[in-house]
């Protein structure tokens, strides 16, 4: 087993370094505190290839493995978890979703304008009454997609089809209420996930499509330069041809995609915990009480050597699962392991980074306190933590034939 970067993720971790200092360090601060998007950023980002990062080149696409995309999300964060969270949304639910289980032709229409910045994606499963349910089953969803005109006459069904595409069925409508949808604000297309008669369904839908109206931005903690809105759809058409994937594949769709997005995650909290890291080492090498820099002190040095310990711990772990993807392997434990794994520690070291600091980690003049506020979302998003923990609950006591339910 290689542990070692190759000599192309080398050169790519140092461009993406370079563009993180360069077009995301400098105006980080000022849109936190203004709560605004950063679309500026995502501009430079698409002309550097960062918004179809890991699609082919076909579609305008970087075509990164899946690791290097990760070594782009941990080094976006180290300054701006909201931008890697608002790219991670766009990538690796939005348009790897399509990527994966679109059809030649709904590849064609969506993945370039997507991968140029002119199409930000959205991932629309959470309702007002469907959270982690919606993501253990799908079987809490209340939106539903009716039909308008017949499905077309098949044969046999095919929920994910070998070949990743793959879209059959009639034209229809969706109603009902999207809640906390990342990227709300500024999506040009949003994925929306609905229960239809042959199951649960996946959609695409344009933002100028009438009868979708994206409602009101929920205010946050942290991430404040990431918009999470509520998406009402109301009569809203969709063409038979905006459907992903085939019959009732629309909750495997779900799936993979918050796979995905939680190897992603756990990315974005290892960039966090090691620029808390450095921030806090820097002041405490710097910061003199009685007579010596408090570095010297043995509680200081726990505090530190504790996290660099748990950040290398879950690099690995990010690595790995970003690997177990690329090799089109890996599972509901693996995944749930790392972002388990990953919140955890994002969480538990920027705090304890915030105690070496002191007065100064609390206060929002340093960078500290914004990250020890972003990073508290990572235990929520993408599933909690608790649900995480079920599911690795469930391949732990498999073994035993015993049943574990949330």
């Amino acid at each position: 087993m290689e542990f070692t970067l190759s000599e192309e993720q080398e050169m790519f971790l140092a461009m993406f370094r370079d563009f993180a200092a360069k077009e995301v360090a400098p105006s980080v601060e000022e849109l936190d505190h203004a709560e605004r998007t950063p679309l500026d950023v995502l501009r430079k980002a698409a002309q550097q290839g960062f918004l179809g990062a890991t699609l082919p080149e076909q579609y305008f696409g970087a075509e990164l493995d899946y690791v290097s995309y990760c070594l782009l999300l941990e080094t976006l964060a180290r300054e701006s978890p909201s931008v890697a969270v608002t790219l991670a949304t766009h990538v690796s639910l939005a348009a790897m979703s399509i990527l994966a289980y679109g059809t030649e032709e709904q590849r064609e229409a969506w993945l370039g304008p997507m991968a140029a910045g002119e199409m930000i994606g959205a991932f629309a499963l959470t309702e007002p009454d469907a959270g982690s349910d919606a993501a253990q089953s799908g079987s809490a969803l209340q939106t539903r997609f009716t039909l308008t005109q017949p499905l077309p006459a098949r044969e046999g069904s095919q929920t994910s089809p070998p070949d990743g595409g793959g879209s059959e069925g009639g034209a229809g409508t969706l109603d009902g209420v999207k809640t906390w949808v990342a990227n709300g604000q500024i999506a040009g297309l949003f994925l929306v996930f609905a229960r239809a008669p042959d199951g649960i369904g996946a959609f695409l839908v344009p933002k100028d499509t009438p009868g979708l109206v994206v409602g009101y931005r929920e205010p946050t903690l942290g991430l404040r330069s990431v918009t999470f809105n509520t998406v009402y759809l109301e009569n809203c058409q969709v063409p038979g041809a905006n459907r992903l994937g085939g019959p009732g594949a629309g909750w495997e769709i779900a799936q993979r995609a918050q796979d995905r997005m939680a190897v992603a995650l756990a990315a974005a909290g290892l960039g966090v915990a090691e620029s808390a890291i450095e921030a806090a080492a820097q002041f405490a090498a710097e910061r003199v009480q009685f007579g010596v820099p408090i570095a010297q002190k043995q509680a200081i040095q726990n505090y530190v050597a504790e996290a660099t310990t748990e950040v290398e711990a879950l690099r690995y772990l990010v690595y790995r699962a970003a690997w177990l993807i690329d090799q089109g392997r890996g599972g509901p434990f693996d995944f749930s392991v790392v972002k388990a794994h990953g919140a955890r520690v994002a969480h538990g070291v920027t705090n304890r980074m915030v105690q070496v600091m002191g007065g100064y980690g609390y206060m929002e003049d340093y960078p500290l306190a914004r990250k020890y506020r972003d990073v508290r979302a990572l235990s929520i998003m993408g599933g909690p933590t608790e649900l995480h923990q079920v599911r690795i609950a469930q391949k732990v006591f498999a073994e035993w034939d015993v049943e574990i339910v949330p």
